[in-house]
């Protein structure tokens, strides 16, 4: 195939129409600020604003929007009315499998019994459904709303292919992935994991990665926030060690992104793209021409194709109702389901058995209390730390908080909203991704930590 010639020299128009809302995007989703005594990103505050100022009315409206998903849901795949099916965005919406119409529904019962406290209180205590409703909800209505309107600026602007051009020497090598993905690792890194995975999904869906590449993205680089990461550290105690667990957090997942791309689950996933689309993206670079170079060529030429504000817009409150109706009744459903499982049954405390001997082997003190913590965060992933508090040993403590936070993947949040997108992840994969992250990064951790204690 020949390589595309290069155009006409763009105007300094062009340039700005690259530069500033891809500039916008990176202060919105990347750059942390200092805000209330703590480090975190635009985003991130005008998701607390709005979470303030609405309250106690969220888990209202979310109910509200859990409820009507799951109602158009029944409705849309027993009765196919046209407007909705011959939507793409509607159908895609509400034109599920039977499988999703049913995690619908739990989501929708489960919301309305927690809401008004109906039913078993196993379902609607704060340990379970109170804990996902009016405690996580809340973050991603807010989250969701601000990252779904403002991700076209990172999407949409030539941002991605500038970084394509520049970092596909780094990132195919380490991690078997398109230099773009960079951004997603970014943002996911130093912003939140749920974006991440919007912004890996939205990618997927438009075809600029395949089904292996979607899946190494969002189930490696979809970490939690810095914010969420000195949270779990004062659950522990451990507040005054934050440059050392950040960086053991930061090497062992480093090492968990190289090696889990190359096995099973995740080396078995097809190169191909999500229905209907074909490749949007060729990281061939002409030899004659720079890698900074042609990246900025294929980022103006994107910059232009994106001038329409108004369909950037309306893009952007799609992303916004796909979240909120695709997405927030799978997490309420899984979750709670999860939840129930940690709170009410010895399954995790069984499960956690086997990690006794390796505790003991790695020498981590009080190895059968720590070992209570080691599958419980599958369920959610501030669990660890809850069970793991009462714990007196602080090196102990500190490997807990590690673990807790290199799995990844936890049904609660990351785990609810990649079985509800449409990254091409089944339950059984994120059990084996799960283990696999546990397995991989416990001996970092516990060898980091042994060097601070």
């Amino acid at each position: 195939m020949a390589i595309q010639k290069h155009q006409e020299k763009p105007a300094i128009t062009d340039y700005l129409k690259f530069i500033i809302p891809s500039l916008i995007g990176i202060i919105l989703f990347i750059v942390p600020f200092q805000y209330q005594d703590t480090f975190t990103i635009p985003v991130a505050i005008l998701a607390g604003i709005v979470q303030d100022l609405l309250g106690d009315s969220i888990p209202y409206i979310m109910t509200g929007l859990i409820a009507i998903t799951g109602v158009i849901s029944i409705f849309t795949v027993f009765v196919k009315p046209a407007f909705i099916t011959k939507s793409p965005f509607l159908s895609g919406l509400f034109y599920v499998s039977p499988v999703w119409v049913v995690t619908r529904i739990l989501g929708m019962i489960f919301s309305i019994m927690t809401l008004f406290k109906l039913g078993p209180s196993a379902i609607w205590s704060d340990a379970t459904g109170g804990t996902l409703l009016f405690d996580l909800i809340p973050v991603l209505f807010s989250v969701f709303l601000f990252a779904g309107l403002f991700l076209p600026l990172l999407l949409d602007f030539g941002l991605l292919e500038l970084f394509g051009a520049l970092l596909t020497k780094v990132m195919r090598p380490l991690f078997r992935l398109p230099g773009r993905s960079s951004v997603d690792a970014i943002a996911s890194w130093l912003g939140d994991g749920t974006v991440g995975v919007l912004l890996t999904s939205k990618q997927y869906e438009e075809g600029y990665y395949t089904k292996r590449e979607a899946a190494i993205v969002a189930t490696t680089f979809s970490v939690v926030s810095i914010t969420f990461t000195v949270v779990i550290l004062a659950q522990m105690r451990l507040e005054n060690m934050f440059g050392q667990f950040y960086f053991t957090i930061l090497l062992a997942g480093l090492v968990a992104a190289i090696i889990t791309p190359r096995i099973p689950p995740l080396s078995r996933k097809t190169d191909t793209y999500y229905e209907g689309t074909t490749q949007k993206a060729d990281e061939t670079i002409p030899t004659n021409v720079s890698r900074f170079q042609w990246g900025m060529e294929q980022a103006v030429i994107q910059a232009r194709k994106s001038a329409d504000y108004s369909k950037v817009f309306k893009g952007g409150m799609q992303n916004v109702l796909d979240m909120w109706m695709g997405v927030v009744p799978v997490v309420m459903a899984i979750g709670t389901i999860a939840l129930i499982i940690a709170e009410f049954t010895p399954i995790f405390k069984y499960l956690g058995a086997p990690f006794v001997p390796l505790l003991t082997l790695l020498q981590v003190p009080e190895a059968v209390a720590a070992s209570e913590t080691m599958v419980i965060g599958f369920a959610d992933m501030f669990l660890p730390s809850i069970i793991g508090a009462g714990i007196e040993n602080d090196l102990t403590r500190f490997v807990i908080a590690g673990v807790s936070i290199t799995q990844l993947i936890y049904m609660s949040e990351v785990g609810g909203l990649l079985l509800g997108s449409k990254i091409p992840v089944s339950f059984l994969d994120l059990v084996l991704i799960f283990l696999q992250r546990t397995l991989i990064t416990l001996p970092i951790i516990v060898g980091m930590a042994y060097l601070f204690f």
